[in-house]
């Protein structure tokens, strides 16, 4: 029976990583074309402009992690307690506070956040009303982005996959056709493009809520606030807080701090950089979000060996998935930005590659804390963890203050996510949730020895060719010598005997099944 029950839960998740994969794959494309687009259509100055507008409203939503994170565990554990009562109770207490939270998010933006856009942000005075009604709108937003959180935990906790990658899908066409629609109009692009995604994302959420109403029974919102239930909630969230806020400093606040000291263009480089990042970031992100609801449901259903062995061989193969994204990312940044925007912002390059390389540490951060975050202990992790990347906010700032350069900020958090990731997170699962460092090193060990082989010839090839950079003859080959290092390193250094036999194995059949099809 166990047997039978794992084989169904790794066929779900394979099949749901599909699903993610393909979504992935059509939406990166799509997006990083769309973002060329709409560079070339708004400006460098406007999209720089954009960012930090809506940098703000992502600073005052910093709750919004919080309070997200628990709702997600909370209805994922009621689920896999099988308990319906309870779940209903939960989805309906979530969705009532983040009514409220969305309404005070409203309150601190239409006064502090106001004041803040006039006053301090870096806008070019004719640029200004414009910049206004596009924050209005960012704030708008807000708030049904804050209220769809619930509806969004339900489809990941029932492992809905396919409605998330289709979707996303048709998320990332009609961000493109917005692009190109903003091309054509005499009115200011910078508005129309703001009210155009608004309404897109208006769209898609009611969408998403209807399908939640037809599919699963505990959405059907009912005025009810469970206190108790609320309080527990509110304590294990409470300790994600304080990571609420290091992400939004880190992410958005980064964003107003350039924009502060240095010109919009400095903004829409960090932009860029992080838009390629997060691209990147989706091979992992779609792997642990097929992984994750099986690893709380085995926790729950107290099967603890089985959750642990499998949030370590997600970290593993995430960090593989992001090792074959990340080499060639790095090695080919300067000419697959001039591919793909044409104009290159300055220090777009220094900005893309150090966030690469920091988003190899972010795979064990954020595949450890999985552990914390299933057991439901966060409070050691909400002190240490948030602490550390809050700190480098103000160095950063400091930092400016004394003239540095703006690509500063990339080195301090590239060195705060390697801390995160090697040294704090491990201690803290080894200490709360029985992990030990045998775990921990069955982690670190094959990621180590994959990673000093598999850059080697790389490397190699980019040392010897570097004068050839503009090349694309020169990228295709690099990039291919890349991946294919990887993947030779993961299959011998990276992956057990037994694996490799299992593999080779399901390859055969599926190669023979084909044969014979044909």
């Amino acid at each position: 029976m166990i047997h039978i029950e794992v084989r169904s839960n790794n066929k779900t998740i394979a099949k749901n990583t599909i699903l993610l994969y393909f979504r992935m794959i059509v939406t990166m494309i799509i997006s990083l074309y769309t973002s060329r687009v709409i560079l070339q259509t708004l400006g460098i100055n406007d999209y720089g402009t954009y960012q930090a507008v809506g940098g703000i409203v992502g600073v005052l939503s910093f709750v919004q992690t919080a309070l997200s994170t628990g709702t997600s565990r909370f209805i994922t554990f009621s689920i896999g307690e099988k308990n319906i009562v309870k779940l209903k109770r939960v989805f309906s207490t979530t969705l009532s506070a983040h009514f409220i939270l969305a309404s005070l998010v409203i309150l601190l933006a239409e006064s502090i956040g106001l004041w803040f856009l006039y006053n301090k942000l870096n806008i070019p005075i004719e640029r200004q009303g414009a910049a206004v009604i596009v924050y209005h709108i960012s704030v708008i937003t807000a708030f049904f982005s804050l209220t769809q959180v619930p509806y969004h935990a339900c489809i990941i906790a029932h492992e809905r996959m396919n409605v998330y990658a289709y979707i996303s899908m048709l998320d990332a066409v009609l961000k493109l056709l917005i692009a190109v629609a903003i091309s054509y109009t005499s009115f200011d692009r910078l508005i129309v493009y703001a009210l155009l995604l608004f309404f897109l994302n208006l769209g898609i959420m009611l969408y998403y809520r209807l399908y939640c109403l037809r599919k699963f029974e505990e959405s059907h919102y009912h005025l009810e606030f469970d206190k108790s239930l609320f309080k527990e909630i509110t304590s294990f969230s409470g300790w994600s807080l304080l990571s609420g806020t290091s992400m939004a400093l880190n992410n958005q606040g980064i964003l107003i701090l350039l924009n502060i000291f240095f010109s919009p263009a400095i903004v829409t480089a960090r932009a860029i950089s992080l838009q390629v990042n997060m691209a990147a970031n989706q091979l992992m992100s779609n792997f642990q979000t097929a992984a994750n609801p099986q690893i709380v449901k085995m926790y729950a259903a107290k099967d603890y060996e089985g959750s642990k062995r499998l949030l370590l061989q997600t970290t593993r193969f995430s960090y593989y998935l992001m090792l074959m994204m990340c080499l060639p990312i790095c090695l080919t940044a300067e000419p697959l930005l001039n591919l793909w925007l044409g104009k290159v912002p300055d220090y777009s390059v220094q900005f893309l590659q150090l966030i690469i390389i920091q988003s190899l540490f972010q795979v064990f951060n954020t595949s450890f804390y999985r552990a914390l975050y299933t057991k439901g202990q966060l409070r050691e992790n909400a002190l240490l963890s948030p602490t550390l990347l809050i700190s480098g906010f103000p160095v950063v700032y400091f930092l400016f203050v004394l003239g540095c350069s703006p690509v500063a900020l990339s080195w301090v958090s590239l060195i705060a996510y390697a801390i995160l990731g090697l040294v704090i997170k491990p201690i803290l699962i080894i200490k709360i949730v029985d992990y030990t460092w045998k775990d921990v090193w069955s982690v670190f060990a094959p990621c180590i020895n994959v990673t000093m082989v598999s850059i080697f010839v790389p490397l190699s090839f980019y040392s010897f060719f570097n004068k050839d950079i503009g090349d694309l003859r020169y990228v295709i080959s690099l990039v291919f010598i890349s991946v294919i290092s990887v993947l030779l390193s993961v299959w011998f250094l990276g992956l057990s005997k037994p694996m490799r036999f299992e593999l080779a194995k399901m390859v055969k059949s599926k190669f023979f099944v084909l044969r014979k099809d044909s």
